[in-house]
C-alpha cells in the first residue's frame, strides 16, 4: 500500500469545484484511490474519484487527508493527486 499525505489549500475546502476537479483527476487513473482524514480509520475513508463521497468527508482549507492505493506503481499518480488538492482552485 502506498500513502500521500496533502494538506487542502483551496479555501472553501473539498466542496464543489476543488472536488470535481480532484475526482475527475482520480477517475482517469487505473489504479483505485481513496480518501479521508489524516488519523481516521482506513474503513471511513471514501473512493478518490467520487465527487459525492469527496464533499461528504466536509474536509476544510488546512485540514490534513490521506490518499491511499494499494497499486505499487501508483506513486507518482498520487503525487499528481496530491498537487491538485494543494493547489488553491479558488483563487
Amino acid at each position: 500500500m502506498i500513502e500521500r499525505t496533502a494538506i487542502i489549500a483551496s479555501t472553501v475546502g473539498l466542496h464543489a469545484r476543488p472536488a470535481s476537479i480532484f475526482a475527475e483527476a482520480a477517475g482517469e487513473l487505473d489504479a483505485e484511490v481513496t480518501i479521508a482524514r489524516v488519523g481516521e480509520p482506513i474503513e471511513e475513508a471514501v473512493d478518490a474519484d467520487s465527487m459525492l463521497a469527496l464533499m461528504s468527508l466536509g474536509v476544510e482549507h488546512g485540514e490534513a487527508v490521506v490518499l491511499r492505493t494499494e497499486d505499487d506503481s501508483a506513486a507518482d499518480a498520487l503525487e499528481a493527486l496530491a498537487g491538485i488538492l494543494e493547489t488553491n482552485h479558488d483563487a
